[in-house]
């Protein structure tokens, strides 16, 4: 793993912030999902009311692999955590440790940021990642089904 870099994403990468995210659409098979592009990502990613965090893996000072993530917070720890909302490495660099190594950054920001938690979500079909978040000790939830409200729904409600 001595070739493997993590660091914070600046709004330089948001290109390869969005390519990322098109390439994990493609694997997820949801790529018409898409809407986003990259001045979108300049203005919610790095812009002033941003949320959101993007950690980049670099090999060999080539980008491979992002997490990006946000802080929530749990009422029953009474602590932040973390919500990783997207893990992504580039499929011919799969194996190298850049997962892992993502990961494990996230873990150490959480703990330095004294947060309960880190949580995502894996598509049930997706074995290799089930595999991988297994290895790592991370233990799949069953008893809690997610929810989403969007698009003309969401509007809808907030208009009733």
């Amino acid at each position: 793993m001595s070739k493997l870099l993590i660091r914070k994403a600046k709004i330089e990468d948001s290109e390869i912030i969005f390519n990322f995210i098109k390439e994990l659409a493609i694997y997820e098979k949801a790529e018409h999902e898409v809407k986003t592009d990259v001045d979108t990502i300049k203005k919610t990613v790095f812009g002033d009311k941003s949320v959101t965090s993007v950690l980049l893996c670099e090999y060999d000072n080539k980008s491979i692999g992002m997490a990006l993530y946000f802080f929530n917070y749990s009422t029953w720890l009474g602590k932040n955590g973390i919500y990783l909302e997207d893990l992504y490495v580039t499929p011919q660099f799969r194996g190298v440790g850049a997962g892992k190594a993502l990961l494990k950054k996230l873990a150490q920001i959480a703990v330095e940021n004294d947060c309960g938690r880190v949580e995502w979500q894996v598509l049930d079909w997706n074995k290799p990642s089930i595999d991988f978040y297994d290895s790592i000790g991370a233990k799949g939830q069953t008893e809690w089904i997610p929810y989403r409200l969007t698009g003309n729904a969401l509007e809808e409600f907030a208009r009733s």
